[in-house]
């Protein structure tokens, strides 16, 4: 007699492997009878109960459902919001607001259902106090303080919640796993326990890991690996703060999400787009003058356009060795760069430091900046100031040319509607709307007119 239909099951043919979604007495592909046999529907070996692989077309997507975490800029970088049955791994400075911004999430969350804040490293007193400063006291948020696995898995058990916060990785101790949390081994256990339950459960998981003195995030790979998305929370200038992500499954890993540090916890960054540029005395709206060794690009990070002032200073090398001081740019492109202006536009780099600098603090990796570190460099080994109004942007290759970026329209009319009516780019079609320049050496006429470099 056929049975009916459980939630999440499929039969399996033992003879064939022929797939049905409910039990039949005899297989319809290859004709024996009571073959089939019942096992997990998701193709995922569940711990108990017979389990099998499934054909990929006959396993239910699910809706991909999101918890929307209350700040923009932080679902903004997660793709949409925190996914349902998903683990994000959080990595940051001390004192960097790590902890902040989760108990904010969990408190705006809290209207969507129970959320659980762990913390291995404060009191429930410490978390109040922080709450009510914060204004992050709710109905539904429930706090537990326990560094021990087997406690916070029973606490997540009864609780059951749709966001689980685990404040740090590093404080969580497994028997199984040794007698000190924190080493390597214990990192990788207890995220691999928790992130485990967070999908079986359908729940969403944030783990807060601190870093290294490099600012890489601490503790094996492996934990890295075990994890659907990892943020980076860097500091920038002043109180401003950056939210990255190195690793997205569900959704771009280009996104940038502003922040700045206020009294009442972190505040969205609500006009981004003139945030990395400095103030300068300047006649009404319109773009001040520059100094030497400053340049102005229209930077693509994600969905939006960021315009920052790239900051160059050249002095002459002490003892014949020279080198480039560069954070928020990678150093080797810096060196890149100087090679080209010297073998195409004559300035001479090969005896001079270099100084590298963005405003704001923020790092900058795409190759749309080439353009306006070439200029900015240009411009303070000449002591030329650009005009005022430039921004720049282009690829730059070895032999001189400038290349097309992408979203270069969306660039120009970025700069244009802050004032910036001199947008300098790569000459492609279409480019009516910013004055395109074929090579380096077009670039810098169009800038410095015949000027030459030192």
């Amino acid at each position: 007699m056929a049975s009916s239909k459980k939630p999440g099951l499929q039969y399996r043919c033992a003879n064939c492997g022929h797939v049905e979604p409910k039990w039949l007495g005899r297989c319809p592909e290859c004709g024996q009878w009571n073959s089939l046999r019942e096992g997990a529907a998701t193709g995922r070996a569940d711990r108990g109960g017979e389990t099998f692989p499934l054909p990929i077309a006959s396993i239910e997507a699910g809706d991909g459902a999101r918890v929307g975490t209350g700040l923009s800029e932080l679902d903004r970088v997660l793709g949409g919001g925190l996914m349902r049955g998903s683990a994000v791994l959080l990595g940051g400075e001390p004192g960097i607001g790590k902890s902040t911004l989760l108990l904010q999430v969990a408190a705006r969350c809290a209207t969507k259902g129970r959320i659980l804040y762990v913390s291995g490293e404060e009191s429930p007193a410490q978390i109040r106090l922080r709450a009510e400063r914060l204004g992050c006291l709710r109905e539904g948020l429930e706090v537990f303080c326990s560094g021990e696995l087997e406690l916070v898995r029973a606490a997540l058990d009864s609780t059951k919640p749709t966001v689980a916060v685990i404040d740090s990785i590093q404080t969580m101790r497994a028997e199984e796993a040794g007698a000190v949390p924190g080493t390597a081994n214990q990192i990788k256990y207890c995220a691999q326990e928790l992130t485990a339950w967070a999908k079986a459960h359908d729940a969403s998981l944030l783990l807060v890991a601190h870093v290294t003195k490099e600012g890489l995030i601490a503790g094996p790979k492996a934990a890295e690996h075990l994890v659907d998305a990892v943020l980076g929370f860097e500091l920038g200038e002043g109180e401003t703060r950056l939210l990255r992500a190195s690793k997205n499954r569900f959704g771009s890993a280009e996104e940038v999400g502003l922040f700045r540090m206020g009294e009442k916890g972190l505040e969205e960054v609500a006009d981004p787009s003139a945030l990395f540029l400095i103030r300068r005395p300047g006649e009404g709206a319109a773009p001040a003058e520059m100094p030497p060794g400053a340049a102005v690009a229209p930077v693509h990070e994600g969905s939006r356009i960021l315009l920052v002032e790239i900051q160059a200073l050249t002095v002459p090398a002490k003892a014949g060795l020279t080198r480039v001081y560069s954070e928020r740019i990678d150093a080797g492109r810096v060196s890149r760069v100087a090679a080209v202006l010297e073998k195409h536009a004559g300035a001479r780099f090969s005896d001079q430091d270099i100084y590298v600098n963005v405003a704001g603090g923020m790092r900058l990796t795409e190759p749309g900046i080439d353009l306006a570190l070439a200029s900015a460099l240009y411009s303070a080994r000449s002591s030329l100031a650009l005009p005022a109004g430039a921004a720049l942007a282009g690829e730059l290759s070895l032999a001189g040319e400038i290349r097309p970026v992408r979203h270069m329209r969306r660039r120009a009319r970025a700069a244009q509607s802050l004032g910036f009516d001199r947008v300098i780019g790569p000459a492609e079609e279409g480019g009516r709307e910013w004055r395109a320049v074929a090579d380096l050496k077009a670039a810098l006429r169009e800038l410095f007119g015949g000027a030459k470099g030192g």
